[in-house]
């Protein structure tokens, strides 16, 4: 390490917001490289070796960042999560699940092709399934909760998570025909006031 900082400071490359700038640029390379593999293939079937290839990076940068795949997959999990929290902080779940639907939809949307792929890929389900729980945890906190016993609030939890996200994805397989607006709202009325509203409405 001391022969590295001696050689960055004959050059006048060592200052702060050059060393972040390098750090920035190869953390989007890793990132950009392994959300092109997460569209690509199983998670299972990426390795560090094709990453840091097509990332442009060796195998000690990549560790210089990350410890494992894992950990960067948790990383880029977190923030979409942390959009998504972000979004409906100011909202209490059950009452607000029209606001709280329609922010899943945009937080998707903004998580572009990596977020469809872990929502909707069969080989990414058992991640998603790990993400949505923990989501709910963060979201239907005890005092929010319309269910007073705590069993109803986790059958309560399970038919609005697995319900929006099947519509999701079956809006997604479909290649997302649907408009954006009509998919949310539809899927508003279906989760919240079910099938018999949505007769009605779309006669």
């Amino acid at each position: 390490m001391v022969p590295a900082k001696t050689t960055h400071q004959k050059t006048g490359n060592s200052s702060p917001a050059h060393t972040n700038r390098r750090i920035t640029r190869t953390r989007q390379a890793i990132r950009s490289a392994f959300t092109d593999m997460i569209c690509e293939m199983d998670y299972e079937k990426i390795t560090i070796k094709e990453l840091t290839e097509r990332a442009g990076v060796n195998r000690k940068t990549f560790y210089l960042h990350y410890s494992s795949l894992d950990d960067l997959l948790s990383e880029m999990q977190s923030e979409m999560s942390a959009r998504f929290m972000d979004r409906i902080k100011d909202l209490k779940p059950p009452y607000d699940m029209d606001k709280i639907t329609r922010a899943f939809y945009l937080s998707m949307e903004e998580s572009g092709r990596f977020g469809e792929r872990l929502a909707c890929s069969g080989d990414y389900h058992y991640i998603n399934r790990r993400m949505v729980n923990a989501i709910m945890r963060d979201t239907w906190k005890e005092e929010n909760a319309g269910a007073k016993d705590p069993w109803l609030q986790n059958i309560i939890m399970a038919y609005v998570s697995q319900s929006t996200l099947a519509i999701y994805r079956q809006w997604v397989a479909d290649q997302k025909r649907i408009p954006l607006e009509d998919i949310i709202q539809t899927t508003i009325t279906l989760v919240c006031n079910g099938l018999d509203t949505w007769l009605k409405t779309s006669r």
